[in-house]
């Protein structure tokens, strides 16, 4: 039974990746570039949601309905204003340039909030501890359900949204051939920031799931950038679907080898990740990332 336990807690804790990664294969399946702040933008939400609780003393469910906004137009934002510039300088200006961002944004949550642990699951309510039975040995967290749920509505969310919308239409069409989608008017840098705005308020709502079920500070975000991306690789660079898929294989891996010994729980996630990587999936990861 613990085996089924482990497998069960690895398909919830691979609905947070997922979440994590869902903004992180977004932007790289329209704009092709990794945002290495990825996770600090989410940690930079989940401090925006802890603060509102801290100070109004409210929920984080209701905290996070004037989060999700701001940081969506934070998104904007840091699309139109720096990494529009770094896209015109090739493919590893971006890189350098998030590098950069993401060590300004952990400085400046140190200096904000100093480098003390948080939680956000105390002020979560009963959602954060309760269970339902299902056998005398297994139960199932109501909110690792919740985490799960939340997963596959944004995911496939923005599956149906790119596929039936004509907002969705006009992100292919600019991730195929940018150029090409401007003779027919459809401005790159507009589809670019809208992606970017919907890829750091999916962060941020992974964050604020993340520190309900654990804790986070000012450094998490590095951890939970390797996690989504460590996701997106297994599932396929690009695809949502598929990053659903990569983040419940990572939280499995990670589960059952925690099982096996609490030390090898994020080692066997990361072998598990290396595996992959060195196979077929390696390969067309280095095909799709190559300019």
């Amino acid at each position: 039974m613990n085996w089924v336990n482990a497998v069960v807690q690895g398909v919830f804790l691979g609905g947070l990746y997922a979440l994590f990664a869902c903004g992180l294969s977004l932007m790289f399946g329209v704009m092709r570039i990794i945002n290495l702040a990825h996770g600090d933008l989410a940690i930079l939400g989940t401090f925006l949601v802890w603060a509102l609780v801290d100070r109004l003393g409210v929920s984080p469910w209701v905290a996070l309905v004037p989060a999700l906004p701001v940081m969506l137009g934070v998104g904007y934002l840091l699309q139109r204003t720096v990494l529009a510039r770094s896209l015109r300088g090739g493919p590893l200006i971006p890189l350098l340039t998030t590098f950069g961002l993401a060590i300004v944004i952990q400085n400046a949550l140190l200096r904000a909030f100093s480098p003390d642990v948080h939680s956000l699951g105390a002020q979560a309510g009963w959602i954060s501890t309760a269970s339902l039975p299902v056998t005398g040995q297994l139960s199932v967290p109501v909110f690792g359900l919740l985490v799960l749920a939340a997963a596959v509505l944004v995911l496939g969310g923005l599956h149906l949204v790119l596929r039936r919308t004509g907002f969705g239409r006009e992100m292919r069409a600019t991730a195929q051939d940018p150029d090409t989608a401007a003779l027919v008017g459809i401005p790159a840098s507009s589809v670019y920031a809208r992606a970017t705005a919907i890829a750091v308020a999916t962060a941020t709502l992974a964050g604020v799931f993340l520190a309900i079920r654990s804790t986070f500070d000012p450094s998490a975000g590095p951890t939970q950038l390797i996690f989504a991306f460590e996701a997106v690789v297994i599932g396929g660079l690009g695809s949502l679907w598929g990053t659903l898929a990569g983040g419940v294989v990572l939280g499995i891996a990670q589960t059952v080898g925690g099982t096996i010994d609490p030390q090898y729980s994020i080692l066997a996630g990361h072998l598990v990740f290396l595996v992959i990587l060195a196979g077929p999936r390696g390969r067309s990861v280095a095909t799709r990332s190559a300019p």
